[in-house]
């Protein structure tokens, strides 16, 4: 890809690779067009990104004159990120979702019990991570509204069925089916440097039912045959193995920091609902979470941070870490 990106245009890149609607993909498309260095390095990209606008503006025209809207599931981004939980038949989705938050999916020991996309939330620490258990994906079948899904999500979780002999078929099946789509699973979320439209969504290995009699010879068969080079958390949703592990890691992959606020006039900040951000993101871009207008607006802010010595005084540019305070001034 081109050198010398700017921050805005990686920016923009980012929210590209997590659009749901074909809106969103245009809007996001100009932005990278208008905010990357014109130079003979960036040439190629340029025309690729003028490319996938134009198809993309078709797309659309296409989808009003249907009275199509995008996707037809949509769910509502909530909590420190989202994470889509993606698996075989009766790979023990819904049963994880079950055991990581307090949503109620159907669970059967029957394949393809669940139908449509089920969201919950994970509680962590102070905060709490979307899930979403899916429909399964095999080698016939791929829900059309779940690589939109899959390519917003910060996070997915790949589930492997240690609890019958057919379970890493099922899920060969499952990364074969989405390789031939651009919409894949990768150890890190990106877009490819050959084409801004294939993009890959950072992926944790989770091999379930390692409770099941067989489980063991099943995983060593499973590192033989499925060559994926993704972090791996072995689990049993059912009998709670291995799931306080999978809750940290999955935490940690969003990669987000928490940040309390308190009004000049507060003695104490707000400690029970913080702020979820990326890491690196700016104080200007938590004063854009708070109220849009606050981005003009924003003056300086005191900070109580590990970065900083208490109640100092920073610019909007003031790079925000974990657990910052922070008093806004506006």
């Amino acid at each position: 890809m081109a050198a010398n990106l700017t921050p805005q245009y990686l920016k923009a890149e980012e929210e590209y690779r997590r659009a749901a609607t074909t809106e969103d993909e245009i809007k996001w498309l100009e932005t990278m067009l208008r905010e990357m260095p014109k130079h003979k390095a960036s040439e190629k990209l340029q025309c690729d990104l003028k490319t996938k606008i134009s198809k993309a503006k078709k797309d659309l025209e296409v989808e009003r004159k249907s009275g199509k809207k995008g996707p037809s599931v949509r769910i509502l981004r909530q909590g420190a990120g989202t994470v889509v939980v993606l698996g075989g038949p009766n790979a023990g989705k819904s049963r994880l979702v079950t055991a990581l938050t307090r949503a109620t999916p159907e669970v059967a020991p029957y394949p393809f019990t669940t139908r449509t996309a089920t969201p919950g939330m994970m509680p962590w620490e102070d905060v709490s991570v979307q899930l979403i258990d899916t429909p399964p994906i095999t080698a016939d079948f791929l829900e059309t509204y779940m690589q939109g899904m899959i390519r917003s999500a910060d996070t997915a979780i790949l589930m492997v069925d240690l609890g019958a002999d057919d379970g890493i078929e099922h899920c060969q099946a499952l990364v074969d089916r989405l390789n031939a789509t651009k919409t894949r699973l990768a150890a890190t979320s990106r877009l490819d440097e050959e084409d801004v439209g294939l993009s890959y969504t950072q992926t944790l290995l989770v091999p379930n039912k390692i409770d099941d009699p067989d489980a063991t010879v099943r995983l060593d068969f499973m590192h033989e045959l499925l060559l994926l080079d993704l972090p791996e958390l072995v689990i049993s949703a059912e009998t709670g193995q291995g799931i306080a592990e999978l809750k940290a890691a999955i935490y940690k992959s969003l990669d987000v920091v928490r940040v309390y606020t308190k009004t000049p006039t507060a003695k104490e900040p707000d400690m029970t609902r913080p702020f979820t951000l990326r890491r690196g993101s700016t104080l200007a871009d938590l004063a854009g979470m708070i109220h849009q207008d606050f981005v003009a607006k924003l003056k300086s802010a005191r900070i109580w941070g590990t970065a900083v010595h208490d109640a100092s005084t920073v610019k909007p540019d003031y790079v925000l870490h974990d657990k910052d305070v922070a008093e806004l001034h506006v």
